[in-house]
């Protein structure tokens, strides 16, 4: 049984040159695509490298105290925001109060102490003359009776009395002169407030009112609270940590990108950054600060031992220091720890891969944990006047 063909309907051909049109447009459309993406390619991203092996980072300042004691009072806790200078803890200060009213009594005593050695100085000159006084009498009872004797008009005892008076009187006043001398030598010709002995005393109490100043620990940065683990009671040292405050605009970004990326980065190159926490709706920028010195394998606590048997290599990844601009951050706050996405720019390479300059200022600095001591010296100053007669 032979099969009989079916002829074509008349609605097939005009089908297949209606598709033949839009075949080849879709051809065009995507020869075109192809070579956008390739110019583009060309252009845009062989001058680009990118990694989003990359986290915000930042400085934890750990807060720590100075002296020791008890804490009565946790003024702020997590996520609270904290300026330069503020009291974050308070320490009991009664030991701290004792301490110092010690210190005051001690440079008190050792006030009148040398008041008194000064006093005894024209005690000692007085007693000097005095005793030149009784050297110079019995000198001359001697002189008067060495005649008498060499006629024997006195008895040869009386003579030898006369003798031993003015030896006697010669000794006095060189135990006199010593003792003047020791008791210059303690002072010499020093001022009160500049002796030794007052300046120790006053150095002692300098330290206790610094010790009970430090009894309020401070923030010495503005930021926030975060890691708080002190609380009311506890008794603290100073290799306690208190809790950790973050500033939340010197942050930074290290992106780990693949040591096949990083010929052709260098330090100044523009970058841009953006983060999980906001999307592609928002574009950080920075710049390129540096490049660490070893991979993260090389720090590790148990570096690799490539030299041991079978080896199997493995890219290694590098961390490089990304910059952002603080308007940015300011407008749209990151988080130590966020993820991100980074792209260098690096179609300029007239940069250094490594930094050539020294950096002549501090990187960081802070001047809200140091004491002025003008009112401790005040205070010795009036202790000083009140004791010196």
């Amino acid at each position: 049984m032979t099969s009989v063909e079916k002829p074509p309907s008349a609605t097939d051909t005009p089908s297949r040159k209606k598709r033949k049109p839009l075949l080849m447009l879709l051809l065009a459309a995507c020869i075109v695509i192809a070579i956008a993406y390739a110019l583009y390619w060309f252009l845009v991203l062989s001058h680009q490298q990118d990694t989003d092996d990359a986290y915000v980072a930042g400085n934890q300042v750990q807060i720590s105290p100075q002296v020791s004691g008890s804490v009565s009072k946790v003024w702020f806790d997590n996520t609270d925001l904290v300026h330069k200078g503020d009291i974050l803890v308070s320490l009991d200060k009664t030991d701290a109060n004792q301490t110092l009213n010690k210190a005051e009594t001690a440079l008190a005593s050792s006030v009148r102490q040398v008041r008194q050695l000064m006093i005894n100085t024209r005690q000692y000159q007085a007693n000097i003359e005095l005793k030149r006084t009784a050297l110079a009498q019995a000198e001359a009872d001697l002189a008067r009776r060495d005649p008498l004797a060499q006629r024997q008009l006195i008895g040869r005892e009386e003579l030898q009395h006369a003798r031993d008076t003015a030896a006697s009187a010669k000794a006095s006043l060189d135990v006199a002169i010593q003792q003047l001398n020791a008791n210059q030598a303690m002072i010499l010709n020093t001022p009160l407030d500049q002796q030794p002995v007052i300046q120790q005393s006053a150095a002692a109490l300098r330290d206790a009112w610094l010790a009970l100043q430090r009894t309020d620990i401070r923030s010495p940065i503005d930021g926030y609270v975060s890691r708080r683990s002190v609380q009311v009671g506890a008794q603290i040292t100073p290799s306690s940590a208190l809790m950790v405050v973050v500033p939340s605009q010197e942050l930074w970004v290290d992106a780990n990108f693949k040591e096949t990326q990083l010929a052709e980065v260098r330090i100044g190159q523009p970058v841009t950054v953006t983060a999980d926490i906001y999307g592609d709706a928002v574009t950080y920028h920075g710049k390129v600060v540096g490049l660490d010195m070893g991979t993260g394998s090389a720090f590790s606590l148990l570096p690799a031992q490539n030299a041991s048997g079978n080896w199997i290599k493995v890219v290694q990844r590098l961390p490089v220091r990304v910059s952002l601009d603080p308007q940015d951050l300011q407008q749209h706050p990151l988080r130590i720890g966020l993820s991100t996405q980074v792209t260098i720019d690096v179609s300029n390479t007239s940069g250094q891969a490594l930094a050539t300059v020294m950096r002549k200022s501090p990187a960081y600095e802070s001047d809200a944990l140091t004491l002025q001591l003008q009112q401790a010296d005040h205070i010795i100053q009036r202790i000083i006047a009140a004791n010196a007669g």
